[in-house]
């Protein structure tokens, strides 16, 4: 599947962003702006290099070396360009060793400093590559920055300053933690947005799916990167779980534990996709629902969100959450369980589920989303999604790997499945603070 996917993006989609795999060209979206900067490639690297496809590996590292340069007139996510571009960066130089990759990384993050220039330190959730001009998306309450955003920067950050020696990447995430312990949490739940000039809390919606997920992952993944001596990071992880558990997490009548979402001072009974990495994170009942959402459709792949009343329970009701858009957090979740609990249920449900993605997604140009997960013969959206090869072929390759294949405990993953390590006291000695 990795091989079918990379071919056809290096046949047809060299260079750009991601592919079209039915119309057998490049494809692009807003949070890459309008540039071509091979987000495939990079995001594709570490899983190349972990399946030992060693000349795709040099086709991409020679891509990267030649043609990856961050120079262009364009506007792009700061979240999505961390995580995907210096998170892989990263990880492949610490797999490889190779030094271009670590240049390549710092290279980014030096485009990417511009962001954190508001009135209080919370990076606007744009900038522009060459100007450095930030802003915040359009339609984010009242022009706030995004929890999940400005909350998926510390692990990748946090290698940046002990691979250069350079604090700036430190302080600057350290200074969004320290602005986040000092404000109040309606119910102790942290709001989605906040905004980047006063400082002060959005509309009042929680959530562990879109908009708030990677943000309690990497509070945990703090603690564990730092070798579980950053004990700050894991209070404010165990705080936060202890809010969600109180407010959020509810089993259904049918018996299915779920995360729902705060909204306007009540519980929405509807659980995304996204959060369904919590699974690995919480490893609770969540793994067992987030299964039956795939097991309850006609193509057993999950539907974007899925709601828990009048009787439907772990299903889609709107036509616009049931699609599937060769989404990772599932399978990420079913890896983690079979690493904590080696219960074969877990390789079985992923197995259900590559199968499912081979029939139901493979096209002759690569790989499709398909646009309702409920139909026999369903209609392609026609993207190959770069975290497709970063993130849901790796984490189905690793759950049928052996232990000793990126071992947790030395290797932490980022959002985006690109893994890196433990940090043995690097930071807490002091030398770089």
């Amino acid at each position: 599947m990795m091989k079918h996917a990379w071919d056809s993006y290096r046949q047809y989609g060299w260079g750009h962003n991601e592919l079209k795999p039915i119309a057998k060209k490049g494809h692009s979206t807003n949070i890459f702006g309008n540039s071509q900067l091979g987000a495939s490639i990079v995001d594709a690297l570490d899983t190349l290099f972990i399946m030992g496809l060693q000349d795709e590996f040099k086709d991409g590292q020679e891509w990267i070396e030649q043609n990856l340069d961050f120079s262009a007139n364009a506007e792009v996510s700061v979240f999505e360009v961390n995580i995907r571009f210096i998170g892989g960066l990263l990880a492949a130089y610490y797999l490889s060793g190779q030094e271009v990759f670590k240049m390549k990384a710092v290279a980014l993050a030096e485009k990417l400093i511009p962001a954190f220039n508001t009135p209080t330190g919370i990076p606007w959730a744009m900038v522009n590559l060459k100007t450095g001009v930030g802003r915040n998306w359009g339609w984010a309450s009242a022009g706030s920055s995004i929890l999940a955003e400005f909350g998926t920067l510390h692990m990748e950050f946090v290698h940046l300053t002990y691979l250069t020696g350079n604090p700036v990447y430190y302080q600057k995430v350290m200074h969004i933690r320290k602005l986040l312990a000092k404000m109040d949490r309606p119910n102790g739940l942290y709001p989605n947005y906040l905004n980047p000039r006063t400082g002060r809390w959005g509309q009042h919606h929680t959530s562990v799916g879109g908009l708030g997920d990677s943000f309690y992952e990497y509070l945990l993944k703090a603690w564990l990167m730092s070798d579980k001596t950053d004990v700050e990071a894991r209070k404010a992880y165990d705080d936060a779980i202890e809010a969600i558990e109180r407010h959020l997490i509810r089993k259904s009548n049918g018996g299915l534990t779920f995360i729902g979402e705060w909204k306007n001072g009540h519980l929405e009974r509807k659980m995304g996709h996204l959060a369904c990495f919590a699974g690995g994170m919480l490893a609770l009942g969540i793994a067992h629902t987030c299964h039956e959402s795939y097991d309850r459709t006609v193509l057993k792949l999950g539907p974007e969100a899925f709601k828990f009343d009048s009787g439907l329970e772990a299903v889609a009701v709107r036509q616009n959450e049931k699609y599937y858009i060769l989404r990772p957090e599932v399978i990420e979740t079913y890896w983690y369980m079979w690493r904590f609990t080696h219960d074969p249920k877990y390789r079985q449900w992923g197995w259900e589920a590559a199968q499912a993605i081979d029939r139901f997604c493979r096209v002759s140009g690569g790989f499709s989303g398909v646009k309702d997960v409920y139909s026999s013969n369903p209609t392609y959206d026609d993207v190959q999604q770069s975290f497709f090869l970063a993130e849901t072929l790796k984490y189905l390759y690793l759950l049928f790997s052996n232990d000793d294949l990126l071992p947790l405990e030395t290797w932490v993953f980022n959002t985006e499945a690109h893994p890196l390590p433990v940090l043995h006291l690097a930071l807490q000695t002091g030398t770089l603070l």
